[in-house]
């Protein structure tokens, strides 16, 4: 039983259970596609492979030498809490080494290090060349040029439109939570935890918001001009669970997700998906490994 919760953590569109290849119900007011992120941490260091392996056999899997930051491959969005956008990103903002970041950033800045094929891993610039972030479930304070891996990185601080906290408020609160790890975290990735210390907001800890009722979150994935597709979600947390999936495996693996599933030979229509109830998918999971062989 585990295993197949462990499994619930990272379903893509392929695994989530519909009655029809467009995601429509026919008793239903619209589509039923989407992910829920309750039980796991995003845990930034889940790169070994690459991201179009992740779901093949494990004999059809090979090792991937780490590639480059592509900006083509970024996948532009926006994030809305009911009609209010919250975050926006455009796709191929320019990032640079670690030596030319510490020019650019300033204490309480946001940073985002980038390669493809990698979660964006986020840090909170604390001066001194240093940064704090969290990474693999502790919350670090080191050099910058050490965090950034040969990554390239940004500056980040518009992407999310809250009202940010003074620098030296932001400085603090990512400090004072330097050597905290595993079950003392409130937070499932290092971007959230960086938000959190910018912006103080409730909704980037882990169960900061209630999963109950109309999902008040929208992710719109902006493919071109005339292309674009919508996610529901119940707490901003899913939605960065979500956004940082398709950061890792690409604007060409996320199309093709869609593709496969959903009717997109309109190009002009926009989507809207919203995710199942957790319960649908786990029980739906679950039945199916439990089933017997000639049952499947």
């Amino acid at each position: 039983m585990g295993n197949q919760v462990e499994k619930l953590t990272h379903l893509n569109y392929a695994e989530v259970p519909t009655a029809d290849p467009n995601g429509l119900e026919p008793d239903d007011a619209g589509p039923r596609i989407g992910v829920s992120y309750i039980f796991s941490n995003d845990d930034d260091d889940q790169d070994d492979h690459h991201p179009s392996d992740r779901f093949a056999p494990d004999k059809q899997r090979a090792s991937h030498e780490e590639k480059p930051f592509d900006p083509r491959d970024e996948l532009a969005c926006a994030i809305y809490y009911r009609e209010e956008c919250v975050h926006e990103m455009s796709a191929g903002a320019a990032a640079h080494s670690a030596e030319s970041l510490l020019n650019k950033c300033r204490p309480g800045d946001l940073l985002e290090f980038v390669a493809t094929g990698q979660y964006p891993h986020w840090a909170v610039y604390v001066g001194d060349f240093q940064v704090v972030h969290m990474h693999r479930a502790e919350i670090k304070n080191n050099f910058l040029t050490d965090v950034s891996q040969g990554k390239k990185g940004r500056v980040v601080n518009g992407l999310y439109r809250y009202r940010a906290l003074p620098p030296e408020v932001v400085v603090r609160n990512a400090l004072d939570h330097v050597g905290t790890r595993d079950r003392e975290l409130y937070w499932r990735n290092s971007e959230c935890f960086a938000a959190w210390c910018r912006f103080g907001k409730r909704e980037f800890k882990i169960g900061g918001e209630i999963r109950i009722g109309k999902q008040p979150y929208r992710l719109k994935l902006l493919f071109s001009e005339k292309k674009s597709h919508v996610l529901e979600f119940q707490s901003l947390e899913d939605v960065i669970m979500e956004k940082r999936r398709n950061d890792q495996i690409g604007k060409d693996a996320v199309m093709q997700e869609l593709a496969n599933h959903l009717n997109t030979a309109h190009e002009n229509i926009e989507v809207r998906t919203t995710p199942p109830p957790l319960y649908f998918v786990y029980l739906s999971r679950v039945l199916k490994a439990l089933a017997p062989a000639q049952l499947r």
